[in-house]
């Protein structure tokens, strides 16, 4: 199917995420030699969605496959879903309107999500809850990529650890991920900030490795920054900033 050139210009997260049909590929791969704004744009998704996924990601406990394989013979398996011939064609159509956010929701949610149908039979409602905090931060960040005017900037910490903020000037919001972050030593916390034309303005706190939306009102703020605060964050920052990156355009 081919597309108008303002059209691809729109494809570069769904392309980057592997979520275009074969044709749809094929064409923005052919648009892509022409565009070096698409082909930037493409590679910073990328490298956002890797570290999104890397972020929040995390090592099982060594019980975990005992139990998953005690509990599941008692998982009631589902029939296979199998498209009617009146859902099949629309797919093409809903795929390029919500591609951002549902190849989004399969990158981090497999790291975030899997296996929660046998680990609620197995712990419960205490899971169910993480399991709906998780699916909620899921579904704020991938509004926030999927926004149209969605901008990227990239940044490393002093400390080494590299940094992205993804913002929509539109939603009014802005998304923070972080690895490589050292962990922060005891009674301290990392605390992130919004600098509007040189004062800073907390915007959150961030513990380790992962992703949070930024607090605050990123309209107008110039730069986030980055600083190790004492246990529950600072007013305002205390110490010299381990990062201070400008806001995307």
């Amino acid at each position: 199917m081919k597309h108008h050139t303002t059209d691809a210009h729109t494809l570069a997260a769904a392309y980057a995420l592997g979520a275009l049909d074969d044709a749809e590929r094929g064409d923005f791969e052919a648009h892509l030699q022409a565009c070096a704004a698409c082909r930037q744009e493409a590679a910073e998704f990328e490298a956002t969605a890797a570290r999104l996924a890397a972020a929040v990601s995390h090592t099982p406990p060594a019980t975990a496959k005992a139990q998953v394989m005690a509990a599941i013979d008692g998982v009631r398996q589902l029939p296979p879903r199998i498209p009617t011939p009146s859902t099949a064609p629309a797919f093409g159509g809903l795929l390029r309107r919500r591609a951002v956010s549902l190849a989004l929701a399969a990158s981090v949610a497999a790291a975030t999500l899997g296996g929660v149908a046998v680990w609620q039979t197995l712990h419960g409602q205490n899971l169910e809850q993480q399991a709906r905090r998780a699916q909620q931060q899921l579904d704020a960040v991938s509004s926030i990529l999927a926004a149209p005017d969605a901008r990227t900037v990239h940044g490393k910490a002093t400390n080494g650890a590299l940094t992205t903020v993804v913002a929509s000037e539109r939603q009014n919001r802005a998304v923070f991920t972080t690895t490589g972050l050292p962990a922060a030593d005891a009674g301290k916390t990392y605390q992130l900030w919004l600098a509007h034309d040189g004062t800073m303005r907390p915007a959150g706190l961030i513990d380790h490795d992962g992703t949070v939306i930024l607090t605050g009102n990123p309209a107008n703020a110039g730069a986030v920054g980055l600083t190790l605060e004492p246990a529950g964050g600072s007013p305002q920052p205390t110490t010299d900033p381990l990062l201070l990156m400008p806001l995307p355009a």
